[in-house]
């Protein structure tokens, strides 16, 4: 019931380490170059990685912003506008959002997975096989690092990209269950790295679960929360960042169940250092789904399937 994400997230350090050759991301990242401003367009899981991927192209001093795919729209292109679309399937929003840039004459790249035909895609290796998307995520990521870093983003070369394929084997530790929800809390980028882990908890396990960062966590996203409930905090480097070492305090005063996962990652690339923490909470969704005796290999059931939510 959970062959596939196993196998999946097995497959990561390989894909990741097989995407370090800077050749096949030097073209995407010259139709970038010398553009006013950069669109990264994706849904879902492709959203997250649209946003980790803005901030790694802020970081090289580009105008960079994520958007959902159904948020796109002609209106809001510019002269000096580029696009890039990230999607693993070219679902219906994706190719929705390529037309409009391809109309609109801009710049494109795709990033996608190895069953979109595509001209100006950079297309990952593997397709998945299990619903509950991982080694998508994860070479999407290091394809938009490698794009960054030929942009000028610090760190993301070859050999930050090998350092972390090599580090992908390690297990989450003890975090239990939850007996009714949990919470994942992570400071600036690690934010959206625990709403992705999140997503992959409910799709896998499903278990109720939502990623915050610190502050909008403080600011009533706690209120729900109660004994039954889970706090993961996500701690890059061994100093946790202040705010959220008070909200780990406040949740063992509220008794909430506190569990802490921390990597040590410092390739100089922000996007390249989420990897291993994302690897972490996939491996979580597995084991949860596991304890649960949930089918991780298909999150999406009975009426959410239906064909009119997912127009082809």
């Amino acid at each position: 019931m959970t062959a596939q994400l196993a196998r999946m997230i097995a497959a990561q350090p390989a894909v990741i380490g097989g995407l370090a050759d800077p050749a096949p991301t030097a073209g995407a990242a010259g139709r970038l170059a010398g553009t006013r401003r950069i669109w990264l367009i994706g849904t879902g899981t492709s959203l997250h990685a649209a946003e980790l991927g803005a901030r790694e192209l802020g970081a090289a001093g580009h105008d960079a912003r994520p958007i959902a795919a159904n948020a796109f729209t002609g209106d809001l292109v510019r002269d000096g506008d580029a696009a890039v679309v990230i999607t693993h399937t070219g679902t219906a929003y994706a190719r929705r959002a390529r037309e409009i840039a391809r109309a609109a004459g801009l710049p494109l790249v795709a990033v996608t997975g190895p069953g979109v035909d595509w001209p100006e895609a950079v297309r990952t290796p593997v397709a998945e096989t299990s619903e509950t998307y991982t080694v998508s995520y994860t070479a999407a990521l290091t394809v938009l690092a490698q794009i960054a870093h030929h942009l000028g983003a610090p760190g993301g070369g070859p050999e930050a990209v090998r350092a972390i394929a090599g580090g992908l084997d390690e297990e989450p530790g003890t975090v239990p269950v939850p007996a009714r929800a949990m919470a994942v809390v992570g400071p600036g980028p690690w934010s959206i790295t625990a709403r992705e882990g999140a997503l992959k908890i409910r799709e896998a396990a499903r278990i109720l679960c939502e990623g915050f960062d610190p502050d909008r966590l403080l600011h009533g996203g706690a209120v729900p929360y109660t004994a039954a409930d889970t706090l993961l905090v996500l701690q890059p480097g061994a100093d946790a960042d202040e705010l959220t070492t008070a909200l780990r305090h406040a949740a063992v005063l509220e008794r909430l169940q506190v569990a802490t996962l921390t990597t040590r990652a410092d390739t100089g690339s922000e996007l390249l250092d989420q990897i291993p923490m994302t690897v972490l909470l996939q491996r979580l969704a597995l084991r949860f789904a596991r304890q649960r005796g949930q089918n991780a290999d298909v999150a999406i059931t009975g009426a959410w399937a239906g064909p009119d939510l997912w127009p082809q």
